[in-house]
């Protein structure tokens, strides 16, 4: 019945998971299908492989916010 409604009117994406400032993850507010935006900024369906590569995005994030901290800190 969820996969119903999202057929008809659409799916009602929210944002799940900020992993870099241009790269997020969402999930339907419906069906709960989960997206993530590519490297052209549309929307794909969040795989494993993507997963991972989002995690590692968000690693790496991290790591130079704390570095660009430190570095402003000083």
């Amino acid at each position: 019945m969820k996969h119903l409604y999202c057929s008809l009117f659409g799916h009602k994406y929210v944002v799940s998971k900020k992993v870099t400032y241009h790269v997020k993850e969402y999930t339907c507010k419906n069906c709960h299908e989960e997206v993530t935006t590519n490297g052209n900024g549309k929307l794909t369906l969040l795989t494993p492989k993507h997963k991972e590569i989002n995690s590692v995005l968000e690693r790496i994030h991290l790591k130079r916010i704390k570095r660009q901290q430190l570095m402003f800190d000083r």
